[in-house]
């Protein structure tokens, strides 16, 4: 795992293990707050080592951006903290989270002592806020990747984790488009010193722009696509030959993962439009 510091007191925990998947700690005089959890156990158990032991601040409260399980199996590792999420996410990760922790732990025995834990706060509309020393921590909605996502604005730094709504390349299999290009709009406006996204590199304050810029490119690029598609006989066949870098991204974004999103992107939002495929 790379553990990076965004700002004072402020760092963010990179997997090596998967897609480059982040999560988050604002370390306050007291306690800690975290901001999702990563999913394999030894990668957890990093970050509570770095938390608790070496900075002798436990983890008072877990924020969940969304319920994707690698942003959230790691809860279960933090017993005494209080979680907190949008209400579709507490709904999400008890229904769609637990099936697909059930069909990991079947191919994957280091998740074997996994277990899911559910936010006992949650909110529906608007925003909610979490004071940490003298910092104040802003969730606000952002979905799109998925209808539960939210970020988590530190509000004195302006640093945002955005979640999985910000990625190297954008993904929709469990979101929609609109919304997303909607959230990632809202984004520059927020005049932030960094952009923590749900996975790869954090992005600084003269790069948001662009960073946003580039998504919104892409996912334009893939509607066009889609678009073409649905007017030829065999859609399959002209979706299948639309690289990312059709799409004006690289293929080696994500350790490579880019490639397979990309691909779930084009035959998700085709289906999403026009249904079938």
């Amino acid at each position: 795992m790379i553990r990076e510091r965004v700002s004072e007191n402020v760092y963010v925990f990179t997997s090596e293990v998967y897609a480059q998947v982040n999560a988050g700690a604002v370390v306050g005089p007291e306690f800690t707050v975290l901001i999702d959890t990563l999913a394999f156990p030894d990668e957890v158990r990093e970050i509570k080592r770095f938390t608790e032991d070496r900075l002798g601040r436990p983890v008072r409260y877990i924020i969940n951006t969304h319920y994707h399980t690698d942003h959230t199996l790691g809860n279960s590792f933090f017993p005494r903290a209080t979680i907190i999420s949008h209400s579709l996410c507490r709904h999400y990760l008890d229904t769609r989270g637990r099936q697909a922790l059930k069909i990991s732990k079947e191919t994957n025995h280091d998740l074997r002592e996994v277990r899911i834990r559910l936010p006992s706060i949650t909110f529906e509309a608007g925003t909610a806020t979490v004071r940490i020393g003298k910092r104040t921590l802003q969730m606000i909605p952002l979905p799109g990747h998925s209808a539960d996502g939210i970020g988590v604005l530190v509000v004195e730094d302006r640093v945002l984790f955005s979640g999985d709504v910000m990625m190297p390349v954008p993904y929709l299999a469990d979101g929609d488009y609109d919304t997303m290009v909607a959230s990632l709009k809202s984004i520059p406006r927020m005049k932030l010193e960094n952009l923590v996204q749900g996975h790869g590199e954090s992005v600084l304050r003269g790069e948001v722009g662009t960073a946003v810029r580039s998504n919104l490119s892409y996912l334009a690029a893939v509607r066009r696509h889609v678009q073409t598609a649905s007017r030829r006989k065999d859609p399959d066949s002209y979706l299948a030959k639309i690289g990312i870098e059709d799409c004006g991204k690289s293929r080696i974004l994500m350790n490579g993962f880019a490639e397979e999103l990309h691909e779930r992107n084009l035959i998700s939002l085709y289906q999403m439009r026009f249904g079938g495929k």
